[in-house]
């Protein structure tokens, strides 16, 4: 991850989309990261003949991240949202492996 500078020290508009790309770059490598454990997940599903999309466990992650984004001071239904759409992508990805979808 990198060393960002905090908002209220960005001095100009500069400094700020700098340091806004670098956080763009971090939450990329992230989601890079969580395929990676999606596609860990089709194959223990695979072994396991669980299907992609598991409604009970959709609704938790959507769930934890709504409340995480609350306790945070972010708008909940906004990250719900935004989680239920990263969601969808991951069960679509799995899906096209275990073909069930």
């Amino acid at each position: 991850m990198t060393n960002r500078i905090p908002p209220k020290d960005c001095n100009d508009m500069t400094d700020l989309r700098a340091q806004i790309d670098a956080l763009d770059e971090d939450l990329v490598a992230l989601f890079v990261e969580r395929a990676g454990y999606i596609d860990r997940a089709i194959a223990l599903k695979q072994i396991n003949g669980w299907p992609a999309r598991i409604p009970e466990r959709v609704e938790e992650v959507v769930t934890n991240a709504g409340d995480r984004a609350e306790a945070a001071g972010l708008d909940r239904e906004l990250v719900e949202r935004l989680w239920r759409q990263l969601v969808d992508w991951s069960i679509a990805r799995e899906a096209q492996v275990i073909r069930e979808e």
